[in-house]
């Protein structure tokens, strides 16, 4: 089996719920898919959502023909399979992110919103990510920005012990991390990436939270603030729209989709309730609806 960086597990969590229907986050929801809307293309063919969780965002493509969900917990994808339902648009892949189980040049848009700040070797995902995706395919990428106001000015004050300038990641809790916006540019590029397009995302203040100011004129004025992202990036999450470069690989031929996580093997053959690898005859299950390409042993 390949090696696997720790992995950031929301098996049975209710985060959906607790964080997201009961956590007072309606304002970072909107302003949310502000930018997704402002930076994703108007249509496309296949798109592969990365940390879809319990599919919050999915719904936020239409122009979408068919749309891949791929998180490592297997009930998140129950959640977003409850919500948007079992047609031909939406497959569900329960997966490992450092090893995707998708064959080469196989999808035009991929996104990764609330995700890479889980992941304790991001260039290796990114470099996966890459390999999926065809070229001139759009890439929009959301991370958790370091080098924020409130962070610059903790710092200042002796308030934190960690330099928000310095290009290294800082974990601020067990696989949560905080990412300088040059090194995540750095990584794209040297991952196949072209930097196209950056947007801020403002943290809620206390009067937001407390509901004490309308939510559409404060969603307005994100989406004023958004725009400034090409010029600074001090806000703590940041939205980057990417393109990918060169010429390889090239689209993945008709009918071919999933490849073997654990060898490399591809296409497999799609063959409900499970498919099995033949060169490596590892055998992933297919229940429900839900693909479960994770190598567990």
């Amino acid at each position: 089996m390949p090696d696997t960086p720790p992995i950031c597990d929301y098996e049975g969590s209710d985060y959906q719920t607790s964080f997201w229907e009961q956590g007072n986050r309606a304002y970072e929801d909107a302003a949310e898919a502000v930018a997704i809307r402002r930076l994703m293309p108007a249509q496309g063919r296949l798109l592969l959502e990365l940390g879809a969780g319990a599919g919050r965002n999915t719904s936020r493509y239409p122009g979408y023909e068919q749309i891949v969900l791929v998180d490592y917990s297997r009930t998140q994808l129950e959640q977003a399979q409850a919500r948007l339902g079992t047609g031909a648009r939406y497959r569900y892949v329960a997966a490992d992110i450092y090893h995707l189980p998708f064959v080469p040049g196989l999808f035009d848009g991929a996104t990764m919103i609330r995700t890479l700040h889980h992941l304790a070797e991001p260039r290796q995902a990114l470099e996966g990510v890459r390999r999926v995706v065809q070229p001139r395919g759009t890439f929009l990428l959301e991370f958790a920005n370091k080098r924020n106001l409130k962070a610059i000015l903790r710092y200042i004050f002796r308030r934190q012990g960690w330099n928000p300038f310095t290009p290294e990641p800082v974990e601020f809790a067990p696989l949560n991390y905080d990412f300088h916006p040059a090194t995540v540019r750095t990584w794209l590029k040297l991952s196949g990436f072209a930097v196209e397009r950056q947007n801020l995302f403002e943290e809620p203040c206390p009067e937001v939270r407390d509901g004490e100011l309308p939510l559409k004129l404060l969603v307005w004025m994100d989406s004023l603030a958004q725009r400034t992202g090409d010029l600074w990036q001090l806000s703590p999450s940041v939205f980057v729209r990417t393109r990918a470069l060169g010429d390889s690989p090239a689209p993945a031929a008709e009918g071919a989709f999933f490849r073997c996580p654990a060898c490399g093997y591809g296409p497999l053959a799609d063959t409900p309730p499970e498919i099995r690898c033949p060169a490596c005859n590892w055998v992933f299950p297919v229940v429900d609806g839900i693909y479960d390409f994770r190598l567990q042993e």
